[in-house]
C-alpha cells in the first residue's frame, strides 16, 4: 500500500479519459473540457444526474497491475486518472479543485449488475469498490499533469440523499393528462432534503415500467426511487407487478403503514395494491395516482424511510447502532 490517506492535500491529474458511446471502453485523450452540472463535453456518460465524472486512484490502479492484470487507463471506466489520493477514504460532499474545475463526490462506489470484460479475466474489478463518483459544481479544462487539490471533506451523516419519481400513466405519457402527483411528490422530497435527479412519465406497461426502475436504480444508482399510479384493480395497472420483477428485498412494513394510515381518511385506503423493497441501495415504493394520496401515503411513511436509508447505507453493526441511537435522541 502507498501509505496515502486522507490528510494528504494535493494529488497529480495521471490521465483523462473518455468514451463517444455507453457500453465501450473510456480512451485516454489530451484533454477534456468539463461543463458545469452535466459532466465532461461530448461524452456518453455526461448529463444532469450525480455520476457525472468518474475518479479513481493511480496507485489502486498500480496495485491490481502487480496481480498480473494488463490495463490501460480508462480500461475500468474512470474519467480521471489521479495520483495522490486514497478517493474511498472520502465521504460523500468532499470536494477537489483541479485548475478552474470544481468537482464534489456524489458516490463511492457502484453496484456492478453485469461483469466487464477485466473481472471476466481476473476475477475482479476495482472500480465498484475503490472509484468514486462527482458533479461538476464548476467547469473548465483538464489535462494530464494539472494539479488536484483537496478542498473540503464531506461529512457521511450529512450526506444528501437522490431521488426519482416515475409517474405512471398511459394518458399522462401521451399527453393527454397533467400530472399532478409527480410534481407534489418531486416537492415533498426536496422539501425534505432530497435531491430529486430524475422525473419520468411511462405509460401502464410492464416492460416500460420496469425498464424506467432499472435505470433509475442500476444505471442512476438513485437512493430513493418513487412511483406514482398503477396501484389499483384496473387491468392496466401493473406497477406493483413490474416493481416485484426486479426488487431484491422486500419492505412490506412501509406499505402497510400506508394502507394502515390511509384507511384512517378513506374506508377504500386498502384497496391500494403498492409494493416497497430494495435493489442494490436503492429504496423503491409505490405511491397512489392521485395527487392528494401521492402526497398523504409519503408523508405517512418519509420518517421511517429516512431512517431506513441510515441502516441500507451503514457500513457495519456499529453504524446501524448508531443510527438507532440518533433517531433515539
Amino acid at each position: 500500500m502507498s501509505g496515502q490517506g486522507t490528510d494528504k492535500t494535493t494529488g497529480i491529474v495521471i490521465a483523462v479519459c473518455t468514451s463517444e458511446k455507453k457500453g465501450t471502453q473510456k480512451v485516454p485523450v489530451d484533454e477534456i473540457e468539463l461543463l458545469e452540472d452535466w459532466g465532461i463535453k461530448e461524452d456518453a456518460h455526461a448529463g444532469k444526474w450525480h455520476r457525472q465524472v468518474s475518479l479513481l486512484s493511480l496507485e489502486r490502479i498500480e496495485e491490481f497491475r502487480v496481480r498480473g492484470a494488463q490495463v490501460e487507463y480508462g480500461a475500468f471506466g474512470e474519467n480521471i486518472v489521479i495520483s495522490g489520493f486514497d478517493f474511498k477514504s472520502y465521504s460523500v460532499g468532499t470536494q477537489f479543485r483541479i485548475g478552474d474545475v470544481l468537482l464534489e463526490m456524489t458516490q463511492i462506489g457502484k453496484e456492478c449488475h453485469s461483469h466487464c470484460e477485466i473481472y471476466k479475466v481476473m476475477g475482479d474489478c476495482i472500480m465498484p469498490r475503490e472509484g468514486v463518483f462527482t458533479r461538476v459544481l464548476h467547469g473548465g479544462v483538464i489535462k494530464p499533469g494539472d494539479e488536484v487539490m483537496l478542498i473540503t471533506k464531506g461529512k457521511d451523516m450529512s450526506r444528501k440523499y437522490t431521488a426519482a419519481v416515475i409517474t405512471i400513466s398511459d394518458k399522462g405519457s401521451k399527453g393527454e393528462r397533467k400530472d399532478t402527483a409527480g410534481p407534489e411528490v418531486c416537492r415533498i422530497l426536496t422539501e425534505n432534503g432530497y435531491d430529486v435527479i430524475r422525473t419520468a412519465v411511462v405509460p401502464d406497461e410492464k416492460e416500460e415500467i420496469r425498464a424506467e426502475l432499472l435505470k433509475c436504480t442500476d444505471e442512476m444508482a438513485c437512493t430513493f426511487v418513487v412511483t406514482t399510479g398503477g396501484t389499483g384493480f384496473s387491468q392496466r395497472d401493473v406497477t406493483p407487478e413490474a416493481t416485484l420483477e426486479i426488487l431484491e428485498k422486500l419492505t412490506p412494513g412501509l406499505p402497510e403503514l400506508m394502507r394502515t394510515e390511509s384507511m384512517k381518511v378513506t374506508p377504500f385506503g386498502c384497496l391500494s395494491r403498492g409494493v416497497a423493497g430494495i435493489r442494490g441501495k436503492s429504496l423503491i415504493i409505490n405511491l397512489p395516482g392521485s395527487e392528494k394520496a401521492a402526497r398523504e401515503n409519503l408523508e405517512f411513511v418519509l420518517k421511517s424511510v429516512q431512517h431506513g436509508l441510515k441502516m441500507l447505507y451503514a457500513e457495519g453493526s456499529s453504524d446501524h447502532e448508531e443510527c438507532i441511537r440518533h433517531d433515539q435522541n
